[in-house]
């Protein structure tokens, strides 16, 4: 409900994390003439539509995911190089996505994008939540929370969020690097206190909290799981289904939701679906195999569903920690594991729920999506 002077200005575009390219098309599109150049920072390296236009005026940079490297530092520097000498009477749209975290690395030395990928590895191993790694994100880089606002300084700025967080915090989306910070370096080192990480090669960066950096800031919660469950929801009617959206903000430890989300399926009637958006957790052991959390809720949740139930979990960008989207479980796949002599205890033991749905042939592959907004998971009854 806000209008934007566009004639006799700069227009410029910035995007970062999953969605990046795929919206800076369309952005392209929409306005032509109207955009003075654009820069998208992305993940999706096997993307086809990721291959550059003759035509474009959009910059396009591929960096690595879930942990950053090399390429991720020089993409920062390059963002912030773009956002940089800016007019008041400038406009910049950006989009801002999942998988941003990664992407904006930027650490103060003498800390390495290596130190930051073990940081995050034992954070993700232990059970942290998003949320609390992008607290301590922000304070590992000086591309996120609040720094890509200051960058682009004194331009005007619209920031579309595309959320992939359960809560939908638009300062926690991509560690919120157009967003004003309310944390500190002391929420930051509560974390790694409340999970007995002891990482003397972190240093630490204070976030931007000058007012006047995101006055002229317009950060908008633009798509978000709800978008997608309204969606499936609409979807479910249509095929039959009475359909209830039970959680958006779902967390918690993967294989613990996989058996609730079982035993509740089976009081219900026939042709009922429940959905479900959110980002469980998975806490690792020493030892553990390949799989993600929406593969390891499915394999959970296999032997607990009675005949006629089934459940789908599944990351919204086609990529659960694999190349898997996710997996289904029901009864065909029970049938399946035993025919292959596949142990789902076993499996889940050794957190190695992608090699037993690859075996099984029970994996979801839906390839990169060009989007994130959360896991979903979907639960039939027959």
């Amino acid at each position: 409900d806000k209008k934007y002077k566009i004639a006799g200005r700069n227009v410029f575009y910035a995007g970062i994390g999953k969605c990046a390219i795929s919206a800076g098309r369309a952005i392209e599109k929409v306005l032509g003439d109207a955009l003075a150049a654009g820069i998208a920072f992305d993940v999706s390296v096997n993307n086809p539509a990721d291959q550059q236009p003759t035509a474009s005026k959009l910059e396009t940079i591929i960096g690595t995911h879930p942990l950053p490297s090399a390429a991720n530092i020089l993409g920062a520097k390059r963002i912030i190089e773009f956002l940089g000498g800016k007019s008041a009477n400038d406009l910049i749209i950006f989009v801002i996505s999942g998988g941003g975290s990664a992407l904006l690395c930027s650490p103060l030395a003498p800390m390495t994008c290596t130190d930051e990928s073990e940081l995050f590895g034992e954070l993700t191993a232990r059970g942290a939540t998003i949320q609390e790694m992008n607290v301590v994100r922000k304070r590992t880089s000086s591309a996120r929370g609040g720094a890509l606002a200051v960058a682009a300084y004194p331009a005007e700025i619209i920031s579309l969020i595309f959320s992939d967080v359960p809560d939908n915090d638009i300062a926690s989306v991509a560690s919120g690097p157009t967003a004003p910070d309310n944390s500190t370096v002391a929420d930051a080192k509560s974390v790694l206190v409340k999970y007995g990480i002891t990482n003397s090669a972190v240093t630490f960066i204070e976030t931007p909290k000058e007012p006047k950096y995101f006055e002229r800031v317009a950060n908008v919660l633009f798509l978000s799981n709800r978008d997608a469950l309204s969606g499936m929801r609409a979807e479910s009617a249509r095929r039959g289904y009475a359909a209830t959206i039970v959680n958006d903000c779902l967390v918690g430890e993967a294989q613990e939701i996989g058996r609730a989300i079982a035993e509740k399926l089976h009081a219900l009637p026939q042709k009922t679906a429940l959905l479900y958006a959110g980002e469980s957790t998975v806490a690792l052991d020493e030892n553990f195999g390949k799989g993600g959390r929406n593969q390891e809720m499915a394999l959970a949740a296999l032997e607990y569903l009675n005949r006629g139930e089934l459940i789908l979990p599944f990351a919204s960008d086609g990529r659960d920690n694999t190349a898997h989207a996710g997996a289904v479980a029901d009864e065909v796949t029970r049938t399946r594991a035993r025919e292959k002599s596949l142990s789902a205890e076993e499996h889940l033991r050794a957190h190695n729920s992608y090699d037993f749905f690859k075996s099984s042939g029970d994996a979801l592959i839906t390839g990169y999506t060009g989007s994130n907004v959360s896991d979903l998971v979907i639960a039939l009854k027959k």
